[in-house]
């Protein structure tokens, strides 16, 4: 018996086949088109995502030889706060999905800011209000679609995010479900409760009949007919849970980065949520067994994504693979630094206005400068994150574990260890969140029996040890922080 896992990404969809030992049997994956139609505007077609999610679904099946009868049970995890809105009898999408980077909405956060709603908004969703989140996107939809307000006060409307979208498709209406990780991110779910709430809902315009049936992170929620066989849906979590989950973060002062589209850094914060005071938020971490366990995050809108805009928008590089080797040609930045805010600065600036920015040129800056000043980046802007962390929970961190395509850069990842000075860890399975949906879906059906079981699955690939001077490091820091000083706007959202 195998799990499948289906990891609905940002720029990409992914089905993978895992094993009882965890290990990857096959995969397949799938790009899909970005849309920006505006600056600061960014969408996805909902039945592009479907199509790309359903095809590499049947695709991983056919490639794997594996008979749809010996698959366990289904894991889904995702892009969060993505938001999407259909119609509940043709299951026809309203508009595009506005896609989290998107930031037409940050002038609709302001108001809410200005208006003092911070506070109330801070202490029942751990959340600071920006337009990340899917509650000023659905806002946003009801507004300006046409007759989109009305119908949905009918009740005619189904909002949801990625995992939302998929299990709707998977079971052709049946389902109209999130899980606890999904619905936190929304900013419209009381974390503590463990419920959507009215005031929020008021707040927002958001008629209670648009939302999804909240469902533990692990646990049947659903059954898909595939090719005859009906396997159940038994885990969900947003990508960056599920990747805490799947690189057996399973005590609270353990954290994970994940080097993606974004970099997201958590930490398992225990049963009890810690309020943040250093402008991180407070998360679903997964429920399950009716227990609601929580996490420290913090979110760099920017990681991976600068690669994307040297490859596409400058045309420094063919393809991402050849950033390492540039980067690595020169010595040092030669005193460039790259803020990459192209989408504002996230935490623990939470700057919405910012932009990015490339300071310390001078006549003998090369594409190389530039390209490992981008990959710095990644790094200096996931110490922030990490240093504030520390900092909320009051622990010092002995090791990050990461995850996610940009750890393939061992460059990166020296470099992340020298500027944290802790050891990075990279592990033997680099599929961490889609095997985290993996493990929640076979904890669920008894595919694994229990937490030790998923705990010694996990295993080093390399370990990546601080070894730049110390003076060095505050050196380069304080550089960084300069630059990222100069494109502050001081029209900051936390609070």
């Amino acid at each position: 018996m195998y799990v499948l896992a289906l990891d609905q990404g940002t720029t990409s969809s992914r089905a993978i086949v895992f094993d009882h030992s965890g290990t990857v049997v096959a995969k397949s994956q799938a790009e899909f088109a970005q849309i920006f139609p505006k600056p600061g505007w960014v969408e996805h077609d909902p039945k592009a995502i479907w199509a790309s999610q359903s095809g590499v679904m049947h695709a991983v099946l056919a490639k794997s030889g594996i008979a749809t009868r010996d698959i366990a049970a289904i894991g889904i995890t995702n892009q969060r706060e993505t938001t999407l809105v259909w119609d509940r009898k043709t299951g026809t999408p309203i508009a595009n999905a506005i896609v989290w980077q998107d930031r037409r909405t940050a002038d609709i956060c302001d108001r809410l800011r200005a208006a003092g709603h911070g506070p109330m908004i801070a202490a029942k969703t751990g959340l600071v209000i920006d337009a990340y989140f899917s509650a000023s996107k659905l806002k946003w939809l009801l507004g300006n679609v046409p007759g989109a307000k009305e119908r949905a006060a009918k009740g005619e409307l189904a909002f949801g995010t990625v995992d939302t979208w998929l299990i709707w498709q998977l079971t052709g209406g049946a389902a109209h479900v999130t899980d606890a990780t999904n619905a936190s991110r929304t900013m419209l779910y009381d974390i503590h409760r463990g419920a959507w709430d009215d005031e929020l809902l008021a707040l927002f315009g958001v008629p209670r009949s648009m939302l999804p049936r909240v469902v533990p992170s692990t646990g049947v929620c659903a059954e898909v007919s595939i090719d005859g066989a009906r396997i159940p849906i038994a885990g969900i979590a947003g990508d960056q849970q599920a990747a805490l989950f799947g690189q057996a973060c399973l005590s609270p002062g353990m954290a994970k980065n994940t080097y993606g589209t974004g970099c997201f850094m958590l930490m398992n914060a225990g049963p009890k949520p810690v309020a943040s005071t250093h402008n991180l938020l407070t998360t679903v971490a997964w429920e399950r067994g009716g227990v609601r366990d929580y996490a420290l995050e913090g979110s760099v809108f920017i990681a991976g994504a600068v690669v994307q805009w040297l490859r596409d928008g400058l045309k420094a590089v063919r393809s991402a693979s050849e950033v390492e080797a540039m980067a690595t040609s020169v010595p040092d930045t030669g005193g460039v630094y790259f803020v990459p805010a192209f989408a504002g600065l996230g935490a623990p600036h939470w700057d919405p206005h910012a932009r990015g920015a490339i300071v310390g040129l001078t006549r003998g800056t090369t594409t190389a400068h530039i390209a490992r000043a981008a990959v710095e980046s990644i790094a200096f802007q996931s110490a922030d994150v990490l240093r504030a962390m520390q900092m909320d929970a009051g622990v010092e961190l002995q090791q990050l574990r990461v995850d996610g395509g940009a750890t393939a850069n061992n460059f990166l990842m020296q470099f992340q260890a020298d500027v944290l000075g802790v050891p990075v860890v990279r592990p033997r399975v680099a599929e961490t969140t889609a095997l985290g949906a993996a493990y929640l879906a076979g904890l669920a059906t008894g595919y694994w029996k229990d937490d030790a079981e998923v705990g010694a699955n996990w295993q080093v690939d390399r370990r990546f040890v601080p070894a730049m001077p110390r003076d060095k490091v505050a050196e380069l820091v304080a550089g960084w922080n300069e630059a990222v000083g100069r494109v502050r706007t001081g029209e900051a959202t936390a609070g």
